[in-house]
């Protein structure tokens, strides 16, 4: 029964093909992006130039998400899919060619890398919302997005892992090799998918005012707004230490390009249990102490990782990292979807993207300024702190979060209607 239970969104074949080509298409990705800081710290060895890759790469998600959202309910989303994918390969291919060239390559990589956040910008919010034309049955759709993440993390697990080894074996040029490769994968599961329902489709109207109505929507919603400030908080502090992974690796653990894929692995190890142990639960009843919870021992952990500085230690401070950071974004992403009206989602969807990506860039670029002033450690150790106190204001909402938690379940058929439990409105 637990296992039918993990596995209930699986009876769609959609679902099933993107699950396979999204898993073989973000190992590619995984690797990528450890090469990627692993090159660049080895040949500018500057905390302050991490910080700006990540913000060349995720800024576009902070600047064009509402616009992407439009995109994302107006647009056939199966075709625009295929397009950003394709395009994603195309700049993966450029990397490699990049890495072989001569001359002024650092500067290419972080232009290469502002071109594949303007794909993602589009690529995610699409991709979040063409979830429900893959899993129609809405009582599927919290499975589904907890296995998508299961399959993202199980990625990051593997992923780096090869990565590190294949650099140290291979050099880096290898891994975006294989990135470049792996796209195919994906490609071909969009291509062989079937009887894809209609999605429902605002009506035309201006583009600035349709990003207009989604705003107002969203925040006018209290439930939405409190689970989208959190988020951009949390993604916010998280950023501002992921970014520093390669300098705990090379310089606190005085280790080379495969204790940094083991860190990042071990990351993903955490994320994997976390979107398994959310992929079995059959209700989001619960999800708002979980947010909660997950967010706080998320600072802990950063606290307890800045003062680390052996690798037998490391490894299970940030499994624990990802599993609560998971825990926290999969949880709202889950809570964000199954509260959002169908014609608006692909908008509210953009503004979770800038909530959990497009703040990234932020985070990165004051991560690696304030690590080249105070120290990786120091850096992390007050990301922490602020993660802690950002979890207990929250908690305040805590008691008004479940009981609409409540409330969400009976519109969409996972708990039954009962007299008393009136529905919540987005004016509240």
């Amino acid at each position: 029964m637990a296992l039918e239970s993990l596995g209930r969104a699986l009876v769609h074949r959609n679902y099933r093909l993107f699950l396979l080509g999204q898993g073989i298409s973000l190992i590619g990705t995984w690797m990528q992006q450890v090469a990627m800081s692993w090159l660049l710290y080895r040949l500018t060895a500057s905390p302050l130039l991490l910080g700006l890759i990540g913000f060349s790469n995720q800024i576009p998600m902070l600047l064009l998400s509402p616009l992407a959202g439009v995109a994302a309910d107006r647009w056939n989303r199966h075709r625009a899919l295929l397009v950003t994918q394709f395009l994603a390969m195309i700049q993966a291919i450029l990397v490699l060619i990049v890495v072989h060239s001569e001359s002024d390559i650092v500067w290419k990589l972080v232009g290469l890398g502002f071109f594949l956040g303007l794909i993602n910008a589009f690529d995610i919010p699409i991709r979040q919302s063409f979830l429900m034309e893959m899993v129609p049955d809405r009582a599927h759709l919290g499975n589904a997005i907890a296995l998508n993440s299961s399959i993202v993390n199980g990625a990051r697990l593997v992923g780096p892992s090869l990565a590190g080894m294949i650099i140290t074996t291979w050099g880096e040029s290898v891994c975006f090799l294989l990135n470049a490769t792996s796209y195919v994968a994906v490609l071909a599961a969009l291509l062989g998918m079937r009887n894809l329902p209609i999605p429902v489709k605002p009506p035309a109207g201006k583009v600035f005012a349709k990003i207009q109505e989604g705003f107002v929507y969203a925040f006018g919603f209290a439930k939405l707004r409190t689970l989208l400030i959190f988020l951009t908080v949390i993604s916010f502090l998280g950023m501002s230490t992921g970014v520093l992974i390669p300098i705990f690796a090379k310089d606190v653990l005085q280790g080379n390009a495969h204790t940094q894929g083991m860190l990042m692995s071990a990351s993903g190890v955490g994320a994997l249990m976390a979107a398994l142990y959310l992929a079995a639960r059959k209700t989001v009843l619960g999800l708002g102490r979980i947010i909660f919870l997950a967010a706080g021992f998320f600072g802990l952990a950063q606290i307890a990782f800045s003062y680390s500085t052996r690798l037998e230690f490391s490894v299970p401070i940030w499994i624990v990292a990802g599993f609560c950071m998971m825990l926290h974004m999969a949880a709202t992403n889950t809570l964000i979807q199954t509260i959002s009206d169908d014609d608006k989602r692909g908008r509210v969807m953009s503004l979770y993207a800038m909530a959990f990506l497009g703040v990234a860039p932020l985070g990165s670029l004051v991560g690696g300024s304030l690590a080249a002033q105070i120290g990786a450690p120091a850096t992390v150790r007050i990301s922490g702190v602020l993660c802690l106190v950002a979890s207990l204001i929250f908690g305040l909402q805590q008691l008004r979060l479940r009981k609409v938690v409540r409330t969400i379940d009976q519109p969409t058929g996972i708990l039954p209607t009962t007299e008393d439990s009136p529905l919540s409105s987005p004016a509240t």
